[in-house]
C-alpha cells in the first residue's frame, strides 16, 4: 500500500486525472501486472501479435496512433516505431513504465486525452460528451485500440452509481453502453486501418471449473465476430480470492473494418 501511494505521488498525471481516479487506476494496474505477469504473458503476446498483423501490407506507414497505450505491456512499441515515421501514444495517464519502454524512439510522441469523452461531465463542467478521439486519428494510417474498450466505462459508471446522476444520465447501464458505442462509432468513421483488441466478458470460476458469475464488459454492445479470440487470466487463484479466479474473454481484429467489409 505504501509503495502504491509512492507511485501515485510520482505518477505523471494532471490534477483532473488524479481527481477522477485515472492515476490511481494506472498505479493499481501496474502493480497487478507485476504480480500476475506469468498469467498475463499469453494474453500480452497475443495482443502484440494482433498489432503486428495489423501492420502487414499497409500501403502507407506514416502515422500510427495507439489508443489506451498505458504501460505498453500489450503494444509492440519497438516494431511500431521502426515501421512508422511517427507513433502517437494516447491515454489519460502516461505512466513511467510506458515512458521508459518508449524511450530511445525519437519518433514516438505522447498525447493526453480523455478517450471516454466524459471528463467534463464527471467534473461538472458540462452536460454532454466531449470528443472521444483526438484529431490526430484522422491523419493516421493505423489506429490501435489496445485493450481499451471495456475499460472506458469503468470509472464513469462508478461515478454515476455513486452520485445517482451525471448531467442527464441516471441509468448506469445506458451510460456504459453509450460510452462503448461511442468509441466504436468513432473508430468506424476513421479512414485508417483499425486494430481493435478488447476483452468482451469476465467469468468468475472456482477451482473445480464451475462458473460462479459472468459479466458482459461491453454493456450489450457487440463489435461483431472476431478472427482472433483467447482467454486472459486477469486474476489467477490467490489474486482476489484463494479459490476463485477471474478470466476475461478477449477478441481481436487486426483490421476491424476490413474484416466486417468482407462479410465475416
Amino acid at each position: 500500500m505504501l509503495l502504491d501511494l509512492l507511485h501515485w505521488l510520482v505518477q505523471p498525471a494532471s490534477p483532473a486525472a488524479r481527481r477522477l481516479g485515472y492515476a490511481g487506476d494506472s498505479v493499481r494496474l501496474a502493480a497487478r501486472s507485476q504480480r500476475c505477469r506469468a498469467a498475463w504473458a499469453p494474453h500480452l503476446a497475443a495482443a502484440k501479435d494482433a498489432v503486428r498483423a495489423a501492420m502487414d501490407d499497409l500501403p502507407r506507414r506514416d502515422t500510427a496512433v495507439v489508443l489506451g497505450s498505458g504501460l505498453l505491456d500489450d503494444v509492440p512499441i519497438d516494431d511500431l516505431a521502426g515501421a512508422f515515421r511517427r507513433v502517437v501514444l494516447v491515454d489519460a495517464v502516461h505512466p513511467w513504465r510506458g515512458r521508459l519502454r518508449a524511450r530511445g524512439h525519437r519518433n514516438v510522441a505522447r498525447l493526453v486525452h480523455d478517450l471516454s469523452g466524459t471528463r467534463d461531465l464527471l467534473l461538472g463542467r458540462g452536460e454532454g460528451f466531449g470528443p472521444v478521439l483526438p484529431p490526430v486519428c484522422r491523419e493516421a494510417d493505423l489506429v490501435v485500440s489496445a485493450n481499451l474498450l471495456s475499460q472506458l466505462p469503468i470509472l464513469p459508471v462508478a461515478r454515476l452509481e455513486a452520485a445517482g446522476r451525471l448531467g442527464p444520465w441516471t441509468d448506469p447501464e445506458a451510460f456504459g453502453r453509450r460510452i462503448v458505442a461511442a468509441h466504436l462509432d468513432a473508430l468506424a468513421g476513421l479512414p485508417a486501418r483499425i486494430c481493435l483488441v478488447t476483452d468482451r466478458d469476465e467469468t468468475e470460476e472456482d477451482r473445480a471449473g464451475r462458473i460462479l458469475e459472468r459479466i458482459d464488459l461491453l454493456y450489450g454492445v457487440d463489435p461483431g465476430p472476431a478472427p482472433r479470440e483467447w482467454e486472459w487470466v486477469l486474476a489467477p487463484f490467490g489474486e482476489v480470492a484463494r479459490d476463485r479466479r477471474l478470466v476475461h474473454g478477449v477478441v481481436a481484429w487486426p483490421d476491424w473494418r476490413g474484416w466486417h467489409d468482407m462479410g465475416a
